[in-house]
């Protein structure tokens, strides 16, 4: 297992990527901290989290007892802590919570992430503020934050950014989310300077679109939106969210030693696409 005596923090893991990457880090054998707004689910057996709370405290804990029937051990390697990533003090208490329960922290996921549709003309100051303080903020506090104490220990750790497709390409009414998105890609390569000589890795995954319950609601129940999402999308079909996942635990393991500053697109192609492809009838 690629990840074993890892010790990772992931932000905004309570569904989606997020939830996905917590999962895929603890099978591939992290132990893993959620930092999320939401409460922790309810679990059977010892995983030490809270009581639920949430609207999808049963998806939560669906998806935590589906791994745990094929690796026992998984709901076990999974702590949460409820905090709002975009403040400081959430971060310093999620360190301080890695280190009492595994002595160090030598990975960090920031994941976390909002958005706000909205006419450009209409856009208010604090919606623009409140969605960059958590998908920008937010990932710059938790990489300081986590960053500080790998250097001060000496540790030779990797910071994963969720970064977007978004980050380069533009949708009309999701100003804040686009310009975040093309912040964290900035953030992750000069962080990555910065911290070379210090032996940190930081990187940044771009998903397309992924098939979550939120992009399944919103896009597979339209037919108008599914054709032009796969209209731009040579592999013809949306990402899953382990698809991901899958990246981000490459991107965190000794098997990209020699990777940092820069930004992988599992996107099914939609990058490199100039025109639009055709479609099935």
């Amino acid at each position: 297992m690629r990840l074993n005596n890892r010790h990772i923090i992931v932000t905004g893991g309570a569904q989606g990527i997020g939830l996905a990457c917590a999962l895929r880090f603890a099978r591939e054998g992290a132990k893993v901290l959620v930092v999320d707004k939401q409460e922790a689910p309810v679990l059977d057996g010892e995983s030490g989290f809270g009581e639920a709370g949430v609207a999808n405290a049963e998806q939560v804990a669906s998806s935590l007892d589906r791994v745990a029937s094929t690796d026992e051990h998984v709901a076990s390697k999974i702590a949460w802590l409820q905090a709002d990533v975009a403040e400081r003090s959430s971060a310093k208490a999620a360190l301080a919570m890695g280190i009492k329960l595994w002595g160090r922290v030598d990975g960090l996921l920031n994941n976390a992430g909002i958005i706000h549709g909205c006419n450009f003309l209409d856009l208010k100051d604090e919606d623009f503020d409140r969605v960059l303080a958590v998908n920008l903020r937010g990932y710059f506090i938790f990489s300081q934050v986590i960053a500080a104490h790998m250097v001060a220990e000496k540790i030779q750790g990797a910071i994963v950014n969720m970064s977007s497709v978004n980050a380069l390409l533009a949708i009309p009414d999701q100003l804040p989310y686009a310009v975040s998105k093309g912040g964290v890609n900035q953030l992750t390569r000069v962080s990555a300077m910065s911290l070379a000589e210090h032996g940190i890795r930081v990187n940044a995954v771009g998903p397309g679109t992924i098939a979550t319950e939120l992009a399944r609601h919103a896009v597979m129940k339209s037919e108008a939106a599914k054709q032009k999402i796969l209209s731009r999308t040579p592999l013809l079909r949306l990402g899953e969210p382990d698809e991901v996942a899958q990246v981000a635990s490459f991107l965190m393991s000794d098997e990209a030693s020699y990777l940092t500053g820069q930004v992988i697109y599992p996107d099914g192609g939609r990058m490199a696409l100039n025109y639009t492809v055709s479609l099935p009838s």
